[in-house]
């Protein structure tokens, strides 16, 4: 008997220990279900007329933004009317999922400018390679379309499309679209569009002027952070802060020198800024200092610090963590 007994005790012993396993796996089961039940809900709220940024916000908190695209996708072969396809598009690019790319890729070729100029947005975010589908949206009739091919084409840090982007910059009339144009030559990266981009330095238009500028730190080209600092030095903080904009995305080895010693202004929000610039091009420690710059102060200055802190999207225990490294905290 005690062979026939044996077996079925490790059985039982095993059923024991795997049932918690088991019960685990279908307690997450059974969130995952919830999660993607609510986004089909936000998802048709979209289509009875809800509003997209809270539809984004909601999608992007439960964490199925792969799910909802898939959603958004089948819900656009159905829905005809024009408002609502174009609010669907606008959920599907503010997603950030490369679940999303291939409808978003489909889409900048729509018939729909509205449509077009959401796909690129989306395409933007993502730092898309589909750099032959917003090529052809640099000439599109639309100044809204033909801004964001612009910015998309940057972000894809591909230097094969500065050439284009500066071509398009000559032979654009809107002063914001040429801006985007020649900001994102910039950042494609083409060391070959340094030289260009200087001849509009001395352009009569500002914002041309700033766009150049903008473009040619991100190449590392001396003459944009000559026209940065001089910003920099400027009286007035509004001035200043425009100066601080153009090192937005410039790595902090490059950007130190010039923004270190912001930390230590009496603008706090400059300074503030400054960190987080440095901290996003690569300086690590600007995130503990703007934590603890933030614990130490008062009043407007702990908001100038919690809203760049809110811009990098700091989660609660990583803050926790820099605070007890620090021995500030608990």
């Amino acid at each position: 008997m005690l062979p026939s007994v044996l077996p079925a005790r490790i059985l039982l012993l095993v059923a024991l220990l795997l049932s918690p396993v088991a019960l685990a796996a279908q307690a997450s089961a059974a969130k995952r279900t919830e999660r993607r039940n609510e986004a089909e809900k936000v998802v048709q709220t979209v289509i009875q007329g809800g509003v997209v940024p809270a539809a984004v916000s909601r999608l992007r908190y439960l964490g199925e933004e792969p799910y909802a695209a898939e959603i958004i996708t089948e819900a656009l072969r159905r829905v005809m009317e024009d408002r609502i396809r174009r609010n669907l598009v606008a959920v599907l690019a503010g997603l950030d999922t490369r679940a999303a790319e291939p409808s978003l890729v489909r889409l900048a070729g729509d018939g729909d400018s509205t449509v077009r100029m959401y796909a690129a947005q989306g395409l933007a975010r993502l730092n898309s390679r589909n750099i032959q589908v917003l090529l052809p949206l640099l000439s599109d009739k639309s100044s809204g379309v033909r801004r964001d091919a612009a910015r998309a084409l940057g972000a894809s840090r591909n230097p094969k499309v500065g050439k284009p982007l500066m071509a398009a910059a000559k032979a654009e009339q809107e002063l914001e679209v040429r801006a985007a144009m020649l900001a994102a030559a910039g950042e494609s990266g083409d060391k070959k569009q340094v030289k260009p981009l200087k001849d509009y330095l001395t352009n009569d238009s500002e914002s041309t002027r700033f766009a150049a500028a903008r473009g040619l730190c991100r190449l590392g080209a001396p003459e944009g952070f000559a026209f940065a600092n001089k910003l920099l030095t400027a009286e007035d903080r509004f001035v200043r802060r425009q100066g601080l904009e153009l090192f937005e995305g410039v790595p902090a080895k490059k950007a130190s020198v010039a923004l270190k010693p912001l930390l230590e202004d009496k603008d706090r929000a400059l300074a503030a800024g400054a960190a987080r610039v440095l901290f996003q091009g690569g300086d690590s420690s600007m995130l503990d200092w703007l934590v603890l710059a933030s614990w130490n102060a008062k009043g407007e200055a702990k908001l100038a610090y919690e809203k760049e802190l809110e811009t990098l999207q700091l989660q609660d225990d990583r803050r926790k963590a820099i605070l007890r490294r620090a021995g500030v905290a608990q």
